[in-house]
């Protein structure tokens, strides 16, 4: 029986096989874990759909599965194919199961050796300038069609199979300059770089920059840095700067938003992207209805959602669903940026590195908390003036966080 790569949802096409959790000749168990694959989104753990013997592994680890190939051959070891008058492929929640068809005839690769071999080994008619050619651009003689009476193979003959001849890929290790390495697009950063072009093919991007005076939030988070590390709780910014934005979403609901065909689609809810770096490419988790969670739940939803990006054990319902996104540039000392927009949502907001710089406040100079702020957004649903608004609210959300990012 062949067990194919399972369509497992979110658009995946692909997937790297990371590791084999079985070994040919290995007697499995049904829903045994079978192999570890890589795809664009996380590593997904298939397991064995029934039980029986491994009797081949198709790929080896680090080569890349289309959707519907077959990963394993099962059955019991020794047993030959039954042969019915009509298979049906058996469907499991995991993929497809199908038998192998009875091979009455050599395989297309083995007739295709057969007959070249054959070809070769029959004699040629061929001019000795033609030989010259041949053995000079590397072309079989036996596999050039002649033009000449008889069939015989000229000069003309030997150019024309060259130029079909398919070129053979050469990988150099160094370039004019210097040595260099080849590294395959794949994986987490293959699906960012086309996720990127499409937002910059589709979304006329702006950016809105500015900074807030966070003082006053920095002091509020140290105090409720003590209650949190009581109930286990890494508190950081992000999850204040949530609650911010929300508050000012709530005011501006055009940066929550989508744009389909010719309309605007306002979204009621507010489900938050959190950009997180992986080691491997960018993954943005999502906090689904973060507006109905307190400070503390959105802190430990984020640690857990990081710690499963990180691990590429991330579900993929969590990376689906976002309706704004919060890229944090200032944990690696990132000031201000232009990021690109989560596409299909509508804007995204890059924060900076909070630092201190004397500031003028009421006539006196005093050195406060800064944080700045980038917000980037689709102009074809918002214009300026109102991703500014947007942005002066949400500053003041920061700058009087209060008892608002407290609630429990």
């Amino acid at each position: 029986m062949e067990f194919r790569f399972p369509d497992v949802g979110e658009g995946i096409t692909e997937g790297e096989i990371v590791k084999w959790l079985v070994k040919e000749g290995e007697k499995v168990k049904e829903d045994q874990p079978l192999v570890e694959i890589e795809t664009d989104k996380a590593i997904v753990e298939i397991p064995v759909p029934q039980a029986g013997t491994i009797l081949k592994l198709h790929y080896g680890e680090g080569e890349t599965v289309k959707v519907g190939s077959v990963l394993v051959t099962l059955g019991e070891e020794g047993a030959a194919p039954k042969v019915e008058e009509a298979r049906r492929p058996s469907t499991t929640v995991v993929g497809v199961l199908e038998e192998a068809e009875e091979e009455e005839v050599a395989k297309p690769e083995e007739k295709a050796a057969v007959e070249k071999k054959e070809a070769e080994e029959r004699p040629v008619q061929a001019t000795p300038a033609a030989r010259r050619l041949a053995t000079e651009l590397g072309i079989a003689l036996a596999q050039v069609q002649g033009t000449a009476p008889e069939g015989a193979v000229t000069e003309g003959d030997v150019r024309a199979a060259a130029e079909k001849k398919p070129a053979v890929k050469v990988t150099k290790k160094y370039d004019m300059y210097g040595y260099i390495e080849r590294i395959p697009l794949k994986g987490i950063r293959k699906a960012t770089a086309r996720r990127m072009a499409e937002s910059w093919e589709k979304v006329p991007r702006v950016t809105h920059m500015d900074e807030a005076d966070v003082t006053t939030l920095v002091r509020l988070r140290e105090k409720a840095k003590k209650e949190a590390e009581g109930k286990g709780v890494k508190l950081t910014y992000l999850p204040f700067l949530i609650k911010a934005c929300i508050a000012a979403l709530k005011e501006y609901p055009y940066l929550n938003a989508t744009l389909e065909g010719e309309e605007i689609v306002l979204k009621k809810y507010y489900n938050i992207g959190i950009a997180t770096d992986t080691g491997e490419g960018l993954m943005v988790p999502v906090v689904k209805g973060a507006d109905q969670k307190s400070i503390f739940q959105i802190a430990q939803e984020i640690e857990a959602l990081a710690k499963a990006a990180q691990a590429r054990t991330i579900d993929l319902a969590d990376l689906k669903g976002g309706t704004f996104t919060i890229t944090n540039i200032g944990v690696i000392g990132g000031t201000y940026a232009t990021p690109i927009v989560n596409y299909p949502e509508v804007a995204i907001l890059a924060t900076g590195k909070i630092h201190e710089r004397p500031v003028a406040r009421d006539g006196k100079i005093e050195v406060r908390k800064v944080l700045p702020l980038s917000l980037s957004f689709d102009h074809r649903v918002a214009d300026g003036a109102y991703a500014a608004r947007f942005v002066t609210r949400l500053i003041e959300h920061l700058e009087n966080p209060g008892l608002l990012f407290l609630e429990k």
